[in-house]
């Protein structure tokens, strides 16, 4: 299931620092003018629960694919360049959003100061100015449908006249609130605002822990918009990275007040923003995770992981995460009545351990 989260920001914020201490890829910062393509491993404690418990030969965490954009400055808001910019985040699923909130003499700011509520609302406007584009093409559309009489297209126009009203003021499509059955109108017309937002505050490594004045600004001027937002120290992150020794790396994060790397927080976090599950199977072979959006059947699962596991579908054989990590082993789950056999209309939960049967 490949879903893509685009990584944007200012030049500046560091945010391709922040890709190559997520992503398997590894890029100069020379080369930030142009767009890459990198694959990140969810973190999974439940996988590594599963691990210890089998045993197996091979272990197989779930991945998303991760764009990180060529980033913004004063000489490409012209619009050659932005376009490319628009059009690289219109071929994503979600958006995390990288704001400077650290001072350097090193780096210059593109404005001068280092501001990322400013920031955070230069980019949304590109996108919102685009998107108002998008919707006055649609209108025109609508127009002539209404000319010929179509009853349908009157009720359309009073949707888009409204949203029209939304991006006037600035607002993205992802807080604009209709009726559900209106919203097929919105749909359909694919608003690069519209698509959901992690917001990464990047601070010095003093802050990483409990962040700065910069992130605090950040988490006070989104409180309306119920935004993720994260605080990550990249440069730290990208130093711990680099050390080999797993007791070298606790030691590090325990200098910096942290639990664990923030980049796991930013992958997990990423993972949710794309309203994604993770359901198992694990055997001495191998122990895998996989991916699924919310709501699939056992069918729709098992197709993820073999079309003809779909085509040939008898039924699921299912144990609960829990169940297992409190009973030890399958055999243990069968005893409990914890093992499940589900049809084709079940659907699958997060964290489920799927045996699927099947016959072609």
């Amino acid at each position: 299931m490949a879903l893509k989260c685009g990584i944007i920001g200012l030049t500046g914020t560091g945010k391709t620092t922040l890709f190559n201490c997520i992503a398997k890829t590894r890029i100069q910062e020379d080369s930030a003018k142009t767009t890459h393509l990198g694959q990140i491993e969810v973190p999974d404690p439940r996988l590594d629960t599963l691990v210890e418990l089998i045993k197996p030969a091979k272990t197989v965490h779930t991945t998303v694919e991760i764009v990180d954009i060529p980033g913004l400055t004063k000489s490409t808001n012209q619009i050659k360049a932005g376009n490319q910019f628009l059009a690289d985040i219109r071929q994503t699923d979600a958006i995390i959003h990288v704001l400077r909130c650290f001072d350097s003499d090193v780096v210059p700011h593109v404005d001068g100061s280092v501001d990322p509520v400013r920031d955070k609302e230069n980019i949304d406007l590109e996108l919102v100015a685009k998107d108002l584009e998008t919707l006055e093409k649609k209108m025109q559309k609508v127009e002539k449908l209404i000319k010929v009489g179509d009853k349908d297209a009157k009720i359309e126009m009073e949707v888009l006249g409204k949203l029209k009203e939304h991006f006037e003021n600035g607002e993205p499509a992802r807080t604009y609130q209709t009726e559900d059955k209106f919203q097929k109108y919105i749909d359909d017309c694919f608003f690069l605002s519209v698509k959901p937002v992690l917001y990464v505050c990047n601070v010095d490594e003093a802050s990483a822990a409990s962040g700065n004045k910069y992130s605090n600004k950040v988490i006070d001027a989104l409180s309306s918009e119920n935004a993720k937002i994260l605080v990550i120290a990249a440069q730290s992150e990208s130093d711990i990275a680099e050390l080999e020794d797993p007791q070298d790396r606790k030691a590090f994060l325990s200098d910096l007040g942290l639990e664990e790397p923030g980049v796991n927080k930013l992958v997990r976090a990423a993972y949710e923003l794309l309203n994604l599950k993770t359901f198992f199977t694990a055997g001495p072979k191998e122990v895998r995770a996989w991916t699924i959006r919310e709501g699939m059947t056992a069918p729709q699962a098992a197709g993820v992981i073999h079309s003809d596991l779909e085509r040939g579908f008898i039924r699921a054989e299912v144990m609960k995460f829990d169940d297992l990590k409190q009973l030890g082993s399958e055999q243990a789950c069968k005893n409990a009545g914890k093992y499940f056999i589900e049809g084709k209309t079940y659907i699958v939960k997060d964290a489920d351990i799927l045996n699927i049967r099947f016959n072609v």
